[in-house]
């Protein structure tokens, strides 16, 4: 499975961070730049707007709630992230934009990929005239036994 995110070194600073932002057509603001180290400058993740908040705040960063949501969504209208919605109140932002499914843990409240070629999707319906299927996302909600 390719991993579609920022550029190796996104996370180490200022300039490929400025860079992967400018490319994506957003302006590099201060804010911008602080959440896109939190959100790139690990591993491969799934988060919510409350975690990278709490997240910025455990960082020292000082952005409102309000600005996490803001900067989420455009960072996924500029496809950098994925957005997966759990439910019609909850949503998890991937930073693998490639096409996967995912579980969702809900004792956890937690978002974990599900192994490539685990899931066979058949029979669609063809998509209306003008139209064609973006991608599928199929979320499997799971509790622990």
């Amino acid at each position: 499975m390719s991993h579609s995110s920022p550029p190796t070194g996104a996370g180490s600073g200022h300039p490929c961070l400025t860079a992967v932002l400018r490319m994506a057509g957003l302006r590099p603001t201060r804010q911008r730049i602080a959440l896109a180290r939190l959100l790139f400058g690990k591993t491969h993740r799934h988060t919510s707007a409350e975690q990278l908040h709490r997240e910025a705040e455990e960082a020292g960063v000082s952005v409102s709630l309000a600005t996490v949501y803001n900067a989420l969504h455009q960072f996924k209208d500029a496809g950098l992230l994925r957005e997966i919605s759990v439910d019609g109140t909850r949503s998890y932002f991937d930073t693998d934009t490639s096409n996967h499914h995912h579980f969702f843990i809900e004792e956890d409240e937690s978002v974990i990929d599900i192994p490539p070629g685990s899931i066979d999707v058949k029979g669609l319906p063809s998509p209306p005239r003008g139209t064609k299927v973006a991608h599928v996302d199929i979320v499997v909600r799971v509790r622990r036994s």
